[in-house]
Formats: C-alpha cells, sequence, structure tokens
C-alpha cells in the first residue's frame, strides 16, 4: 500500500512561506564564490533602511537591480546572500551559477525623505504581506533577509568571551576573532495550536491584539521537548486543558524576529477552562457558527479572527471547514 501525503503543501497559505531561491549553503565559505554574486550585475537586492524594506510601488517589487541599490546607499561588499533565481539543470551542476541571477539584501542608511523623492517607500515586513504589496515569492525572501538583520543585531558579541564579532559565510554566519567561536543565525521554534473538543476551538486573546481578535494559543518549543509536548504543556500552562492526540497541520516562518510556527491541532480531553490571566486576557470555547462569524467579521460581541498572513488564521479555517 503506498504511502499516503497530503493533497497539497498546506503551509503554502500563509505568508512568508514561498521562497524558491537556491540557497546554495555549501558554496558560502567559498569565499571566490561569495565575491562573485555580490558583485553580479545582474543581482537583485532587497534593501533595509532599520526594520523596514524599500518598496518600488511602481513595479511592486523589493528587488532592486545592484546598480540601483548601491545609489540607494546598499554596500554590496557586505551584502547578505540570500540564494539564486531557479535551480540548476542538473544535481552535476548544483554549485554552479549557470546564469541565474544572485538575490542579495543589504542594509542602507539613507534618509526616508530622500527615498521618498526616489519614488520609492519604506515599509514594513507586517504591512507587505497584509496589502499583498509584492509578489508570494518576494515576500518570502524578504522574511528570510529579516530574520537573519534581525539576528546580526543581537549578536554583535561573542556568547563565549563577549569580544566583538565579524559577518561570514556570505551573512549566515559570525566569527569571533578572540576565541575562535562560530555563531551562527538562530531559529525558535513556537508551537500554535487549535485545541477542538466536541465541535467546539480553544481560542484566546492577550492583551497587545488588535481590538476583538481571538487565535490560537501558542508558545515556545523548550529544549528536549517534543512538538506534541510543548503543544500539551503550553495548553495546560495557559487554559488549565488536558490535551491528548496531537497532530501537525503545517509551519510558517515568523521573522518577528526569528520563529518558526509549528502549526498543530490537538484534542482537548477536558473542557474547563483555567486561563492564565498574565498571560490571557480572556479564552473561551467557540463553536463553529461563532468561528463563521468571526471571520466574516458579524459576530454579535464584534469578535475577528486573525487575517489570513497568519497560521492562525489557516488553523482556524480548517476548523470550520472540517466537519
Amino acid at each position: 500500500m503506498p504511502f499516503s501525503f497530503p493533497a497539497e503543501d498546506r503551509s503554502r497559505r500563509a505568508a512568508y512561506t514561498q521562497n524558491s531561491l537556491d540557497r546554495m549553503s555549501a558554496e558560502r565559505e567559498d569565499a571566490d564564490f561569495v565575491a562573485a554574486v555580490r558583485n553580479d550585475a545582474h543581482a537583485r537586492v532587497i534593501v533595509a533602511v532599520g526594520d523596514k524594506l524599500v518598496l518600488d510601488r511602481t513595479t511592486h517589487t523589493i528587488l532592486m537591480p545592484a546598480e540601483r541599490a548601491q545609489a540607494l546607499g546598499a554596500d554590496l561588499g557586505e551584502a547578505l546572500f540570500l540564494g539564486l533565481v531557479g535551480w540548476a539543470a542538473s544535481p552535476q551542476l548544483r554549485g554552479a551559477v549557470a546564469g541565474r541571477p544572485a538575490v542579495l539584501a543589504a542594509p542602507s542608511s539613507m534618509a526616508p525623505e530622500q527615498l521618498e523623492a526616489a519614488g520609492l517607500a519604506l515599509v514594513d515586513l507586517r504591512t507587505l504581506a497584509l496589502e499583498a504589496a509584492v509578489p508570494a515569492e518576494e515576500l518570502g525572501a524578504a522574511a528570510e533577509a529579516r530574520a537573519v538583520f534581525n539576528w546580526h543585531q543581537s549578536h554583535r558579541h561573542c556568547s563565549r568571551c563577549g569580544s566583538a564579532t565579524t559577518m561570514s559565510s556570505a551573512g549566515f554566519r559570525r566569527d569571533c576573532p578572540s576565541c575562535g567561536a562560530q555563531h551562527f543565525p538562530r531559529t525558535d521554534p513556537v508551537v500554535i495550536m487549535a485545541i477542538v473538543r466536541d465541535d467546539r476551538i480553544l481560542l484566546g486573546r492577550q492583551a497587545r491584539f488588535p481590538p476583538g481578535m481571538y487565535s490560537c494559543l501558542a508558545g515556545f518549543v523548550e529544549p528536549g521537548e517534543t512538538i506534541e509536548d510543548a503543544v500539551r504543556r503550553e495548553t495546560w500552562e495557559e487554559a488549565g486543558i488536558r490535551v491528548g492526540r496531537v497532530g501537525y497541520h503545517s509551519s510558517q516562518p515568523w521573522p518577528f524576529p526569528n520563529s518558526l510556527m509549528l502549526g498543530c491541532f490537538g484534542e482537548a480531553e477536558t473542557g474547563e477552562i483555567v486561563a492564565d490571566l498574565t498571560e490571557l486576557e480572556d479564552c473561551r470555547w467557540f463553536d463553529r457558527p461563532a468561528a463563521k462569524a468571526m471571520f466574516a467579521e458579524t459576530h454579535p460581541e464584534a469578535i475577528t479572527a486573525p487575517k489570513p498572513l497568519a497560521i492562525a488564521h489557516h488553523l482556524l479555517k480548517t476548523f470550520i471547514e472540517t466537519a
């Protein structure tokens, strides 16, 4: 009997999940290769100013030609190498550039007024997704860049000896010249779970949420913990609900600052909520009609669902559509 796979890649439903760049991770240690892609006249560059990205609203792109990126103050000699556009024609050519343009990311210190005078806009990553301002593939590359930039900003010094570190490996490592330690970008796994019981789903809200919005519970996976046990522990800690069976649904890069959201469904074994009010402002069960009203923004209490950019939206939608 053949193995049964899901009919679709459900992770593609959420924002930041489409990124088909060939990352060429093995070539990042090759100084000649890195120099070549950084000097590629056909390269496209994501230019960042602080935590925002430069957007050309006329062409709906954040990928600037290399020459234009340099004119905007981007130093391509220190740019992150995100990958090459397209995949090699065969495994034998996987280490070759083979005419594929590079995609880079580099910071700029240019003033916002200068960018606006050049007909460009500065837009944060969430807004890019909410407005669908760029193609999904560009949004995925932007999430890769934003996560690595976030890591560099918070790891300027060696965690072993405290000395200042330097960027290497095309931006995917920092080296300590004092003690020789190597530091790599971190990704923090976070479980986000739709807990169901008797045709109801458990949702909560935090004070920082937009008014009226409820979402799935979530929390970081701890050392030595499985995804399933993290779902059970976080649900117990935040809502006092015991969870039995857990199933994986989909995942989503979440570069705010460096997370990977692991979407799951969990089966509640108990129903009485005892919410941790230091974590949550409220927590309650919703049946399918109430969940549908949240989506339609017709709930009598003006309760709304997370936006489609978030994996929580798609977990809730799956619950609604699964009888």
